[in-house]
């Protein structure tokens, strides 16, 4: 009976391998974007289904892209600075991450809005004088309830940002730190 024959070595190189073997494979930029259901949450405009492209555009923009995407995203998702909406939740996790990655051009902006969305009590003050707010059938006060807490979820992650070598972010880092209470 003859043996199979040993199959030569491959010398082709492979363009799927983007890191030393042995490393761990770094994440994906916005990994699990795309599992949320953005079209069926709310922004402020309606369909929460634009924040995927908004997040790419301040993830891989040239500055003033980022800048003018992150705008857009902040009106959609915190207008006015104060008020958040249902989609607001889902997206924080997505602006840590940005906040993060050093490439990305508008950290200290990013980390401004994760300030502002942690600050933010709008709804839940007017319920205090309107209570009927609550029974609504969509509650903004749950969803800021639950966009606070998505921020204070990820506080962990405010050392790295306090330890970075640009004064703006360290700066609004700290401002962060001092609304969680860190």
């Amino acid at each position: 009976m003859r043996s199979a024959p040993t199959p030569e070595p491959s010398t082709r190189r492979t363009e799927t391998q983007t890191q030393p073997p042995g490393l761990p494979r770094a994440a994906a930029p916005l990994a699990g974007l795309d599992g949320v259901p953005w079209g069926e949450i709310q922004d402020s405009s309606g369909s929460a289904a634009a924040i995927p492209r908004l997040l790419r555009k301040v993830a891989g923009g040239d500055p003033e892209t980022a800048r003018a995407a992150l705008a857009d995203l902040r009106k959609r998702i915190c207008q006015y600075g104060f008020v958040v909406e249902q989609a607001t939740a889902a997206t924080v996790p997505f602006l840590w991450e940005l906040a993060q990655r050093p490439q990305v051009n508008c950290r200290a902006q990013i980390i401004q809005l994760l300030k502002n969305i942690a600050d933010a009590r709008q709804w839940e003050t007017t319920a205090t004088v309107y209570p009927k707010l609550l029974n609504h059938r969509e509650n903004p006060v749950a969803w800021e309830r639950a966009a606070r807490q998505a921020v204070r979820a990820r506080r962990g992650e405010l050392k790295r940002l306090l330890a970075d070598d640009d004064s703006e972010i360290t700066r609004a880092t700290t401002e962060l730190a001092r609304t969680l209470g860190d």
